[in-house]
C-alpha cells in the first residue's frame, strides 16, 4: 500500500514529521518499508501561460513565448498539442527535472530556447499524461507558482506493508484512523457521518437485485446517465499515480479514488450492454466459463461467486469484470456496483485463476460490510463534481443476513497478567481512539463495542494486544519466565529426526524442505491413477493451480528440486533427503504420517578414473537406507516388489517387523524420459515411526573358539529372495550357525528356467568348545536335508 503523505495530512490534523510517523507505525505492527520522493529532484519549475505560438524556421519545431508573471521567456518545442492561452509547467534555466537533469539555454538555428516546457515524464509522473506532448495545466493555474507545490508533486510516499488481518489499513481512511490513535495530539479532520442514498429515481426500468448466495451480504447499485468518458481532473490523476494506480478514464479513476480513500472496491457496468435490467449474485456452476476484461476465458467452479444479469454472468465477484459489460468510449449510461463479498471465496478465486487485482487483494483481507453505501455515495459525488455524468438520485440496496454487533469484555486481572499494567481508564482511552466505544463497566471489567472495520478483534486478548501495541511493547516490564527446576529433554520424535539428519548428511546427502503440496499432474506422471496415493487431497485455498494437492508421497518435491538443480547447470551427482509429512484421506478427515525420503542422481558428467563402479546404483542407495535404520538401532528387510513409478526389477519394499513401511526404487525409464532426466534416478521413502525411540540393541562377548566353514549351493525359484533362503538356513541350523553369507549367484547354462543358483558360505561356532569336523558335518547334513524338504534342489 502506497501512502501519500500530503493526502494523509488532509485527513489527519498532525504536526509531526513523516519519519516520526513512519517509525511509530513500524513499531506498532504496520511496517513502513520505504519513504520515497516520486518526483525526485524536481525543483525550480513554475507555471507559465503561452502568450504567443508561431512556427520555427524548421518545419518540425514551434516557438512559444511564455508569460511567467515576471517576464517573457522563449522556448522552442516539438510538441504539437499546444495553443495560445494554454497553462504549462515551465523549467527556466537552472531548474532541475525529476531525473536530476539541470536545464539551461540552447540555440535552435538562431532562436535561443530558455529552458523548456515540461511533459509529465519530465515532472516524474508519466502516467498522468492524457495526451502526447507538453502537460497542460488547468486554466485557473496561478502564473508564476512553483509547479511542484501547485501540483503537490513535492509529496513523499510511504510504502506500507499490510498484514493479512488488517484489511482496514488498505485505505487512506483506515491509515488516518490508525495515526490518530497512535498520537493523542492528532485528530481526524472529518468524522464518519451516516449516509442515506434514498429510493432510486432512475430514468430506466430496473427489476431489482437478487442475492442467491450467502457470499454476498450487501449489494448496492447506483446509476449515472449522460456519461462522457474522458480524462479525470489533473489532481486526481496525480493522486492515483502517487498511490501506485495508473489513471485510465474518469469513470474508472473515480472508482479507484474511492477504493483508495475508503478501502471499498467498486465496479462500473455499461448499463446498455447488460442482458437484463436486473442483477443477481450466485455461485458459479461447475465447469461454467466466463470471459474477463483481460480477454481470457476462465473455467469456474462452484466456489466462485459471479454477478449475473438475467442468466448471463457479467463479473467475477470481487475479482474482475466481464468483457460483455466493459465501459467503452461510447458508453453513455452506467451502473455502479458497491458490495461486500466473502473474503475467503474471493481470495480463493483470485489465486486459483491467477488474477491478483487491487479489488481482490482488499476483499481477501476483509472489507468493512458497512462501507458499500458510503462508497457509492462518494463515487457518485465525484462523477457529478467532475462534470462527467448526470447522477441519478437514490440507489438499490439488497441485503442477505446482517452483521450482529460485536462486543468484547476487558478484565483488569487479565490485562495485568499479560501486559503487567492495569490502568483501566487509560486502556479505555486507548480503545476509544481506536474506535471501540465503552458499552458498560463494572468492578474490574469493561465491555467495548468493536467497529465493523475491525473484524480481527473478537476476544479479550485482541483488546489487550491493541492496548499494548498503542502504549508500546517496550512498556512491558522485562521478566524472567517462571519454570520448575529441572532439565529439559528433546522428545523422541525430534531426537530421532536429529539423528537421522546427522547420519544422512554424513553419507553425503543434502537436506531440502519442499512444499507439502504439488501439482495434480504428478498423479499421471507417477502413474498413481490406480494407486491409493493417487487419491490426493485438494487444497481449499491453494497458492496456485500448480500447488493445489497435498502430497501423498514426497517424490514430487524431489523431482522439482532435482530439475531446478540441473537447470542451473549442475553436472555432478545429487543426493537429497527430507523428513516431512505425507497426507491421505481418512474418511472425512486427513491422515498425516511422518516420512523419511531421499533421491539420488549419479549426475550428468559420469566420467571417472575409477570406472562406473564409483557411481551410485540401487545397492549403494540401499546401503544408505540400511545405515539410516542402523543409526536408530533397527534393521530393515528389502523384498522385491512393484511401484507404479518404479523400474521393474529395481524396486523393493522396505519391511520392518513384518510390515511394509516404505519403498526403494529406481524411476521407470519412461518416467525419467517424461521428466527430461537422463536416468538412472533412485528414490526411497519410509515411515519415521519405526525409528522413533531407542532401538533394542544387544551386545555379547565374541566366542574365543575358532569357526568351522562349510559351503552350500542350491537352486531356488527366481521369485524367492536371498533373505528367505538365508532365514531358512538359520532356522534349520540352529544356534551353532554363527553366520551365513551369499558369495555367488548364477543364471544360465545348466540351471533350469525360472530358477537361479545361489551359493552360501556358512560359519559354525560354539561359545563353549571347539567344534569337531564330525559334529559340523552332521549338522551340515541336517541343513542340506532340511533345505531339500522345503523344496530347494541341492547341488
Amino acid at each position: 500500500m502506497l501512502v501519500s503523505w500530503n493526502w494523509l495530512k488532509e485527513l489527519v490534523d498532525l504536526s509531526l514529521d513523516v519519519q516520526t510517523v513512519a517509525d511509530r507505525l513500524t513499531v506498532t505492527g504496520n511496517e513502513i518499508e520505504s519513504i520515497t520522493r516520486p518526483c525526485g529532484d524536481l525543483s525550480g519549475a513554475i507555471v507559465a501561460v503561452v502568450s504567443s505560438l508561431y512556427p520555427h524556421n524548421s518545419q518540425s519545431l514551434s516557438v512559444a513565448e511564455l508569460d511567467t508573471g515576471s517576464g517573457i521567456r522563449v522556448c522552442v518545442t516539438a510538441a504539437t498539442n499546444l495553443k495560445e492561452g494554454d497553462m504549462v509547467p515551465y523549467g527556466p534555466p537552472g531548474s532541475v527535472l525529476a531525473d536530476g537533469s539541470v536545464l539551461g539555454e540552447r540555440d535552435f538555428d538562431g532562436v535561443i530556447s530558455q529552458g523548456m516546457m515540461l511533459s509529465a515524464q519530465e515532472l516524474g509522473v508519466p502516467d498522468i499524461a492524457d495526451e502526447y506532448g507538453i502537460l497542460r495545466l488547468p486554466e485557473d493555474a496561478p502564473v508564476g507558482a512553483d509547479v511542484a507545490s501547485y501540483l503537490k508533486l513535492d509529496d513523499r510516499v510511504l510504502e506500507l506493508s499490510v498484514t493479512p488481518n488488517r484489511g482496514d489499513m488498505l485505505s487512506m481512511r483506515g491509515i488516518a484512523r490508525e495515526v490518530a490513535a497512535l498520537f493523542p495530539e492528532a485528530s481526524l479532520r472529518d468524522r464518519d457521518e451516516p449516509v442515506s442514498l434514498g429510493q432510486p429515481k432512475w430514468p430506466v426500468d430496473f427489476n431489482g437485485i437478487y442475492l442467491e448466495d450467502d457470499g454476498c451480504p450487501v449489494y448496492a447499485l447506483g446509476m449515472a446517465d449522460k456519461v462522457k468518458i474522458g480524462s479525470s481532473p489533473l489532481w486526481a490523476r496525480i493522486r492515483l499515480a502517487l498511490s501506485g494506480l495508473r489513471p485510465v478514464n474518469n469513470v474508472v479513476d473515480a472508482t479507484n479514488m474511492v477504493m483508495l480513500a475508503l478501502g471499498q472496491p467498486l465496479h462500473a457496468f455499461d448499463a446498455d450492454r447488460l442482458p437484463s435490467p436486473c442483477i443477481s449474485v450466485r455461485s458459479a456452476r461447475e465447469g461454467e466459463t466466463f470471459t474477463t476484461l483481460d480477454h481470457k476465458e476462465r473455467a469456474l467452479t462452484s466456489s466462485d461467486l459471479v454477478i449475473c444479469s438475467g442468466q448471463t454472468s457479467v463479473a467475477l465477484a470481487g475479482v474482475m469484470g466481464g468483457l460483455n459489460s466493459e465501459i467503452e468510449d461510447g458508453t453513455s449510461r452506467i451502473f455502479l456496483e458497491s458490495a461486500s463479498f466473502d473474503a475467503a471465496r474471493v481470495g480463493t478465486t483470485s489465486r486459483r485463476l491467477g488474477i491478483p487485482s487491487e479489488a481482490s487483494y482488499r476483499y481477501a483481507r476483509g472489507v468493512d460490510v458497512e462501507l458499500p453505501e458510503r462508497a457509492l455515495c462518494m463515487v457518485m459525488s465525484l462523477l457529478s463534481s467532475w462534470g462527467c455524468a448526470s447522477v441519478a438520485p437514490g440507489a438499490v440496496v439488497a441485503r442477505r443476513g446482517g452483521r450482529d454487533p460485536i462486543s468484547v469484555t476487558l478484565t483488569e486481572r487479565k490485562l495485568h497478567r499479560i501486559a503487567m499494567w492495569s490502568d483501566m481508564d487509560q486502556a479505555s482511552s486507548i480503545l476509544d481512539r481506536l474506535g471501540m466505544g465503552l458499552v458498560s463497566q463494572k468492578d474490574g471489567e469493561m465491555t467495548f463495542s468493536v467497529p465493523s472495520y475491525r473484524p480481527d478483534i473478537s476476544i479479550e486478548e485482541d483488546l489487550i494486544e491493541e492496548i499494548t501495541r498503542i502504549r508500546g511493547y517496550d512498556s512491558i516490564p522485562s521478566r524472567i519466565p517462571g519454570c520448575d527446576h529441572g532439565r529439559g529433554q528433546i522428545g523422541p520424535v525430534s531426537s530421532s529426526m536429529r539423528d537421522l539428519r546427522c547420519q544422512a548428511i554424513s553419507r553425503g546427502y543434502v537436506e531440502i524442505v519442499s512444499y507439502s503440496f504439488h501439482s495434480p499432474r504428478y498423479r499421471d506422471i507417477l502413474r498413481l491413477s490406480d494407486d491409493p496415493r493417487g487419491d490426493m487431497i485438494p487444497l481449499k485455498n491453494p497458492l496456485s493451480g500448480e500447488l493445489s494437492m497435498m502430497r501423498s508421497t514426497m517424490v514430487p518435491g524431489f523431482i522439482e528440486s532435482l530439475q531446478r538443480t540441473l537447470k542451473s547447470g549442475w553436472r555432478s551427482s545429487v543426493r537429497l533427503f527430507e523428513i516431512g509429512k505425507v497426507f491421505s484421506p481418512d474418511g472425512s478427515s486427513t491422515y498425516e504420517r511422518d516420512r523419511v525420503a531421499g533421491m539420488v542422481y549419479p549426475g550428468r558428467d559420469r566420467r571417472s578414473p575409477y570406472g562406473p563402479g564409483s557411481f551410485d546404483d540401487l545397492l549403494s542407495v540401499k546401503a544408505d537406507v540400511e545405515a539410516l535404520a542402523l543409526q536408530r538401532g533397527r534393521s530393515f528387510q528389502f523384498v522385491q516388489a512393484r511401484e507404479p513409478f518404479g523400474h521393474l526389477g529395481q524396486t523393493a519394499h522396505i519391511v520392518y517387523d513384518g510390515a511394509v513401511v516404505g519403498f526403494l526404487s529406481r524411476l521407470k525409464p519412461s518416467v525419467e524420459k517424461e521428466l527430461d532426466l537422463e536416468g538412472p534416478v533412485y528414490c526411497f521413502e519410509f515411515d519415521l515411526a519405526p525409528l522413533v525411540g531407542e532401538g533394542n540393541l544387544s551386545f555379547s562377548i565374541s566366542s574365543s573358539y575358532p569357526p568351522v566353514y562349510r559351503d552350500i549351493s542350491l537352486l531356488a525359484p527366481m521369485n524367492t529372495s536371498v533373505r528367505q533362503v538365508m532365514d531358512g538356513i538359520r532356522e534349520i541350523a540352529g544356534p551353532l550357525l554363527d553366520s551365513v553369507a551369499l558369495f555367488d549367484v548364477y543364471i544360465g547354462k545348466g540351471v533350469p528356467e525360472g530358477k537361479r543358483s545361489l551359493a552360501f558360505s556358512m560359519s559354525y561356532r560354539s561359545s563353549e568348545k571347539t567344534l569337531q569336523d564330525e559334529e559340523v558335518d552332521g549338522l551340515h547334513r541336517q541343513v542340506r536335508a532340511g533345505l531339500e524338504s522345503i523344496g530347494y534342489v541341492l547341488r
